[in-house]
């Protein structure tokens, strides 16, 4: 694997990257100052992978890679993946001039990788039908793609299926993390062994659940009193632990994180039993409380007709009841503001349980979310 990856696993995820103001602000640009410094830090620590998407905040994160790290350092300096993603395509015609516009706004000439993004039982007919495998075979060819593979984010049979189907797969992309392990929603372990047996490197996503397991819940994090590392370190090595995990994405989105991330892996430890024990004590911990799995991924906010901030909303209800957090209903109205709708302003269209990675029935928690924030007060 060392010689499709590189011999580090940590991967530099751009989905989060650092904002001059809040996610759900439109206005809000990526933080080139930090995120050129982040960049610089990466590289020279000897780390070089770097993932991005076409959606990846609403189109920036692609063109911040061009202005903090391509047009920067040598080719040869970094690996870039990037992804074909359905909101972007609706024909098999549309499919090459998407993928030359992500290659101009990144400003290179290739992507090492290519990923089908978030394949899923909605979305794998659709990339038949559309023949995008084939598409990203005869890109191979060009020398425009260097490795074909897909991001995951469905049940275990289907992944076998597409693996099964597509053999040109190289590498599978999955959401793998100590609480979704054994999750039945999820099934991180099932779709981990299904990968072994097919013989594909592993790359994870969300590794510390979109930073749910950085801020644990006091229940939890009394798993790792007295621990050398933090809970998001933890997580981080969890992932990176198993055989066949090539790469651990971490959507860093602050210098500190950046550091903490690379002090982790610079010289990568496996856990230790005791460490192990830790990890499992806090799984046992979170399954016994009740929140809303979001990891923050965005994906359910693009088409949203009352543009709420799906995300957002949940974060504050998890902060409420998670951690009695006083201040949830003032940011819950923050989140309100500026055009975006309250969680009572949903209508039921659907839109966003298509396309969330979870499988959260998102209409049914929004309607929990307005009984909490949205009712009037006596």
């Amino acid at each position: 694997m060392e010689e499709l990856f590189g011999s580090k696993k940590l991967g530099f995820g751009c989905m989060r990257l650092p904002l001059t103001g809040p996610a759900a602000d439109p206005a809000s640009q990526v933080d080139y100052e930090k995120t050129c410094r982040m960049v610089d830090n990466f590289l020279a620590a000897g780390f070089c992978y770097f993932d991005t998407a076409h959606g990846y905040l609403n189109g920036k994160s692609e063109t911040a890679l061009r202005h903090c790290l391509t047009s920067r350092y040598p080719r040869e300096r970094y690996l870039l993946a990037d992804k074909l993603s359905n909101g972007f395509f609706k024909s098999e015609a549309e499919i090459r001039p998407l993928f030359f516009s992500q290659l101009e706004a990144c400003g290179v000439d290739y992507f090492d990788f290519y990923l089908m993004h978030a394949m899923n039982a909605e979305y794998y007919p659709k990339y038949c039908a559309c023949n995008a495998f084939a598409v990203a075979r005869q890109l191979k060819a060009e020398g425009r793609i260097r490795h074909i593979g897909i991001s995951f984010h469905d049940k275990p049979a289907l992944l076998e299926r597409i693996l099964s189907e597509q053999p040109d797969i190289e590498v599978v992309q999955i959401q793998f993390n100590y609480a979704d392990y054994d999750s039945p929603s999820v099934e991180s372990r099932a779709l981990y062994e299904i990968c072994r047996r097919f013989q594909k490197p592993v790359i994870v996503m969300e590794p510390v659940r979109g930073g749910a397991l950085a801020n644990l819940p006091p229940q939890a994090a009394g798993a790792f009193a007295g621990m050398e590392s933090s809970p998001a370190g933890y997580a981080l090595r969890f992932a990176a632990s198993f055989e066949g995990v090539c790469m651990v994405l971490s959507g860093m989105s602050a210098p500190a994180q950046m550091e903490e991330n690379l002090g982790l892996f610079r010289d990568f430890r496996a856990l230790s039993p005791r460490e192990w024990q830790a990890v499992s004590d806090a799984r046992r911990a979170l399954t016994g409380l009740k929140s809303i799995g979001c990891t923050g991924c965005r994906y359910c906010v693009d088409g949203c007709p009352k543009a709420i901030s799906i995300p957002e909303l949940f974060a504050c209800a998890n902060s409420r009841n998670l951690f009695q957090d006083p201040g949830a209903a003032t940011y819950y109205n923050i989140c309100t503001r500026g055009g975006h709708g309250k969680a009572k302003d949903c209508i039921g269209c659907g839109k966003c349980e298509v396309s969330c990675p979870q499988h959260l029935p998102i209409r049914q928690l929004l309607a929990q979310v307005s009984a909490q924030f949205d009712a009037p007060k006596a």
